[in-house]
């Protein structure tokens, strides 16, 4: 590289008359890319350069001019050098150059701690937000007290939110012009400020009154909506006309309050006092929904606040909240409920766009979050009648208490049910009133994270903190979160942070365990003080108008406080929620319709049930083929095995126009596999084919789908899908029976007694496979003897059995329907007997499992013709029923331990000895069908078998009634009472079943 130093220091003169060297240097010129000293051309250039030196003639002579050049002081090789070659520059220049290139660094290096500062404050700025009226507490004093205990309180903002300030920007840097990368509004239309404007510009936004957690989401759309939102200049201003809305709001709440408190001193009211601005939330939510199409509102929320919600919201008459406040007689039969359980619906004038919004606020029992995925259900079911498929029309929106949102695990699976297909609402609006406490917890005792609405953002949806003092900011992010969710129909959740003036009810002392708390609340202002102060100083209303407004409501309350004394009756009907205009008056009350169908539509849905995809097309599991194959062969004999009966009562009310939603853990397929409702395509991924979703051209939707596995969410879904209309079928299935533990709630506080409390009416059926057949514990019953227990009805008085009305009056009367069928007859029946009735009562059903494919459980096509009905008890037709007199012992029984009687009795040569009566229908409990049973064999005596334990399934109700109705006593054979369901050890359960086996067959 000899040559290349020296071209380096040396001058190359330009001879025109050597036309090679001209063009070398002329490439030098043009390209400074890569010029000819580059690379590899250097390393030739110098060993061409050394045999030139020694003898010319060894090199090309166009290169004479060109070696002989390098003494030349006339052009300077350097100058044509590309960036990559090495230099050698003057030291004033190199110095300079560093100099430069050092401030180039420093300037990028604040350019992007700027934007490091912006992204820090978008992404954690919430933590120093003052989202607290009563000023206690920050988000960035949880964390640093949780995990840097050892840290102190000054300078938490450059160590919670933004180390960039205090480090590379410092006050030097104050006043410095940076310019604002796309990813933030705060300029407006202007793109460049200076970094002091920068910081007090997301102060404002990030760390005042609005707290806003969206840097989680995962659609950039998203998150640029956002920030266009809550970041652009002036973007939580209002206009006059919206600020005195807001004063009238907010007296209107507090007033309301103020005049229970008066009225009804020592009444518990669970009022909303130190959150009333959430009514101002309420109805800006409620204003700007029908600006962006939405038409029917459904809402959920705790009992705290819910009578000033139903008055201001709701629009429920005054009256008939202050007649609630008084002891009446009731209308209607029920047990009835307390007032801030009760809901109502209204279709309500919204003056601001003059058009009509359905308002519809569900009844709610004080376990709070159970209400949750029941609207979830009412607001898709209510999309599905109205053909809402993108949620533009009807939506959600679910107020929760701060306590009750981190808390309970159903707001999660209410939370993860947004995104799927087959229960996604579009979107709905969660709203936490959040008092800091519940009941008489701290929230430091109360949940593992900063806020209460965290579990939220593991849901892709923006959280809004908002201080609750602070108006104009409740309604500014009410008003975000309604557009957001119209625009990208996904879950938001705003924090209302507010307190509560008084305990957790009015009868309540707080200071007995928050003493400093309630220190400071009690010298806080009400919010409506708060603002009329803020407008006030602003100009824009005077006393005069705000002492105008509060005597007109106090008017208006005085007149329905007079008028509610003239009510004399308490009517339930008043607070439906969901009324089914039309229904009972177009239903013969005393008339069950006809539940059998025609042989053509048994053989239409049959044959379809055993058909198979064209191979061409559809690619089938090779042992679905087996299973069509036999099903076609039972068809061909006219037979019926438990999928067929299914298929032929869900296809016959398809073909009716009923709609039917089926969910569970594996309802496409059956938990055993007997179903087979869809089939999977073979070779193509996700590709399947819906059997009878093809059934008839003008069938109704069958909706059938596997859920997600949480029975409480899913449960609660079903349960407020099966309100939303009498004209449909909702099924949910669990995957075992005793799986609907884990949804306790949901029965105890709305499927079994609703009716009773709301006249809340629900054709909903559960299904839940039953049996006891060595598969342990948990896998084995359904516990049958809860819903039995739960069952309202009196075992001491048995009904008028000469009144033929009898069977269609227990169910009139009944809270809810306990089968355990075992034809696929009866279920057939069952099913189709749910529409059938004049009225909807919800179904307990024990499904079998060994039954799904046993000979036993099997019906002829006969038994699903028209004429035939849905059978309570199944009388003996066997050998004993011919010779009655010589028949030992008559055996009632409920469900699959009917296989082991009948195979037992035919091994033992017993059938004329031993008659078998199944009872179908527990509850109502047949007893004019039992009654003929026992009078038909008089020298029989009688017992009661069940495969469940003593203590368990049917015994413990059936008992009293079968010993009150036959005037003496009955035998139990069944297992020995047990803690467990079931045992799980084989040895075991043999000896179990070798011992009820002797029972059943001891004369």
């Amino acid at each position: 590289m000899a040559l290349f130093r020296t071209i380096q220091k040396l001058t190359v003169p330009v001879r025109t008359s050597n036309s090679t060297n001209l063009m070398l240097l002329g490439r030098l010129v043009s390209s400074k890319a890569e010029t000819f000293l580059s690379g590899t051309n250097a390393n030739y250039l110098e060993a061409q350069y050394l045999n030139w030196s020694k003898s010319r003639g060894s090199v090309d002579p166009s290169w004479d001019g060109f070696y002989e050049s390098v003494s030349g002081p006339t052009l300077k090789i350097e100058e044509f050098e590309d960036e990559f070659s090495p230099k050698t520059v003057s030291q004033n220049k190199s110095s300079q150059s560093e100099k430069d290139d050092k401030e180039a660094k420093e300037r990028i290096k604040l350019h992007l701690a700027v934007q490091n500062l912006i992204r820090s404050y978008q992404a954690r700025g919430h933590l120093l937000a003052k989202t607290d009226p009563l000023n206690l507490s920050i988000a960035a004093g949880w964390l640093l007290k949780n995990q840097k205990p050892a840290m102190e309180m000054k300078g938490v903002d450059s160590v919670v939110v933004a180390r960039e300030i205090g480090t590379i920007l410092c006050e030097e840097h104050m006043d410095t012009v940076f310019e604002l990368p796309e990813r933030t509004c705060i300029g407006g239309k202007e793109t460049a400020l200076t970094l002091r404007e920068i910081i007090r510009r997301l102060e404002m936004v990030y760390c005042g009154p609005i707290g806003v957690e969206y840097m989680h989401l995962f659609d950039m759309d998203c998150l640029q909506f956002m920030r266009e939102k809550m970041e652009t200049p002036g973007c939580l201003e209002r206009t006059i006309e919206e600020k005195k809305l807001i004063m009238r709001r907010l007296s209107k709440a507090v007033y309301l309050e103020k005049y229970f408190a008066t009225k009804w001193p020592a009444e518990k009211r669970f009022g909303l006092e130190g959150g009333e601005s959430m009514i101002v939330m309420l109805e800006e939510i409620v204003d700007s929904s029908t600006q962006l199409g939405v038409e029917s509102i459904v809402m959920a929320m705790q009992h705290r606040g819910r009578l000033n919600m139903l008055v201001n919201v709701c629009r429920k008459q005054l009256t008939d909240i202050f007649a609630q406040f008084k002891p009446m007689e009731p209308k209607e039969p029920g047990s009835g409920d307390i007032k801030y359980h009760l809901g109502t619906f209204i279709h309500r004038f919204i003056r601001k766009t003059n058009k009509y919004l359905k308002v519809s606020m569900s009844c709610n029992p004080s376990h709070l979050e159970v209400v949750s995925p029941v609207v979830v259900g009412k607001a898709r079911a209510e999309q599905h009648w109205k053909g809402d498929n993108q949620g533009d029309k009807v939506m959600a929106i679910i107020m929760h208490g701060d306590a009750a949102f981190s808390g309970q695990g159903v707001v999660y699976e209410t939370l993860q049910l947004g995104n799927l297909p087959n229960f996604t609402t579009h979107g709905s609006i969660h709203i936490v009133c959040n008092n800091q406490i519940g009941y008489t917890t701290d929230p430091r005792f109360a949940r593992s994270s900063p806020y209460c609405s965290d579990v939220a953002k593991c849901m892709d949806a923006p959280v809004l903190h908002v201080n609750g003092d602070d108006a104009e900011a409740v309604a500014h992010v009410a008003k975000v979160a309604i557009e957001f969710r119209c625009k990208f129909k996904k879950d938001v959740v705003l924090d209302l942070v507010c307190y509560r003036r008084f305990g957790h009810s009015e009868e309540d002392e707080p200071m007995f365990t928050q003493p400093f708390m309630y220190k400071k609340i009690r010298s806080m202002e009400t919010v409506d003080k708060i603002y009329a102060k803020k407008i006030l100083a602003e100009g824009f209303v005077t006393q005069a108008d705000i002492n105008k407004w509060e005597k007109e409501y106090n008017d208006t309350l005085n007149k329905h406080f007079e008028l509610a004394k003239k009510v004399t009756k308490l009517s339930i009907m008043d607070w439906i929620d969901t009324p089914w205009t039309g229904f009972f008056e177009s239903c013969d009350p005393k008339k069950v319709k006809e539940t059998g169908i025609c042989e053509t539509s048994i053989s239409t849905i049959a044959q379809h049930f055993c058909k198979a995809p064209e191979p061409w097309a559809f690619e089938v599991h090779k042992g679905i083929h087996k299973i069509l194959e036999k099903r076609a062969k039972m068809v061909k004999d006219g037979i019926a095995d438990w999928a067929m009966g299914e298929a032929l009562a869900y296809g016959s009310l398809l073909r009716d126009k009923v709609h039917i939603r089926l969910t569970g853990e594996d309802v496409e397929r059956g938990t055993m596999a007997h179903r087979h409702h869809v089939y999977h395509h073979q070779g193509v991924d996700g590709a399947t084919h819906r059997v009878l979703d093809t059934l008839y051209a003008d069938q109704s939707l069958y909706s059938l789908h596997n859920s997600s596995l949480c029975e409480f969410g899913i449960l609660g879904f079903e349960v407020g899908y099966s309100y939303s209309s009498p004209n449909l079928l909702t099924i949910w299935e669990a995957q075992y029976g005793d799986f609907a533990d884990t949804a306790q709630p949901v029965f105890d506080t709305f499927i079994v007694n609703g009716e009773s409390k709301w006249v809340c009416q629900s054709g909903l059926v559960v299904q839940l496979p039953h049996g006891i057949d060595g598969a342990g514990p948990e896998h084995s019953s359904a516990r049958p003897e809860r819903y039995l227990q739960q069952a309202d009805d009196d075992e001491d008085v048995i009904p008028d059995l000469d009144d033929k009305n009898m069977p269609l009056n227990q169910l009139r009367a009944a809270n809810w329907i306990v089968c355990n069928v075992t034809t696929p007859a009866n279920y057939f029946h069952l099913i189709r007997r749910q529409i059938a009735l004049p009225f909807r009562k919800p179904l307990i059903l024990m499904t079998p499992k060994v039954g799904l494919k046993h000979p036993y459980y099997t019906s002829p096509f006969k038994d699903f013709v028209l004429g035939t009905q849905f059978q309570r008890v199944i009388r003996e037709t066997g050998p004993a029923s011919k010779n009655p007199k010589d028949v030992k012992k008559l055996i009632f029984c409920s469900g699959k331990v009917a296989i082991i009687i009948d195979e037992l009795r035919k091994e033992k040569k017993l059938q004329d000895k031993i008659a078998l009566c199944r009872i179908e229908q527990l509850f109502p409990f047949p007893y004019d069908l039992i009654l003929k049973e026992f009078c038909f064999y008089p020298s029989a005596k009688v017992a009661f078998c069940q495969e469940e334990h003593k203590n368990q399934g049917p015994w413990t109700f059936v008992r009293n009634r079968l010993e009150n109705l036959f005037g003496k006593k009955v035998e139990c054979i069944s297992r020995p009472p047990s803690a467990a369901s079931a045992t799980g050890i084989k040895w075991i359960h043999a000896k179990e079943l070798k011992e009820l086996k002797e029972k059943i067959i001891a004369l």
